[in-house]
């Protein structure tokens, strides 16, 4: 936390940048665990209520795994599709945050590298 004074010379904390990402970080692992648990209870029951379906003779054996196929198919195309969703949100909070890429942070160090040799060769002539 950063402790700033008001005009009125009242101190007020406000959370620093590492804490504001911690936080947001947290809170995505935390809707990402969720997800995955929802995920997981609903492929129960639809597994449950086809082997139902296939107990009491409404559908085939092989009918039954083939729309369960169909069903986890799409699940898992929603899920990505979420998944993507999610991760752009998040890359979009950084960036408001200015918080830097895995990509600026390479680039940052070839450039390094770079002016390295440039000096080493300056030392040397």
């Amino acid at each position: 936390m950063m402790v700033t004074k008001t005009k009125a010379n009242e101190t007020v904390e406000q959370p620093n940048d590492k804490e504001e990402q911690n936080y947001l970080l947290e809170a995505a692992r935390k809707v990402l665990l969720a997800g995955i648990g929802a995920f997981a209870l609903a492929q129960e029951e639809v597994e449950e209520f086809i082997n139902r379906l296939i107990e009491r003779g409404e559908i085939a054996e092989k009918d039954g795994r083939k729309l369960l196929r169909e069903i986890m198919d799409k699940r898992k195309k929603q899920a990505e599709r979420a998944e993507d969703e999610l991760t752009r949100r998040v890359e979009n909070v950084l960036e408001r945050m200015s918080v830097p890429t895995k990509a600026d942070i390479e680039a940052l160090g070839e450039k390094i590298s770079e002016l390295a040799k440039k000096v080493d060769e300056l030392k040397k002539a």
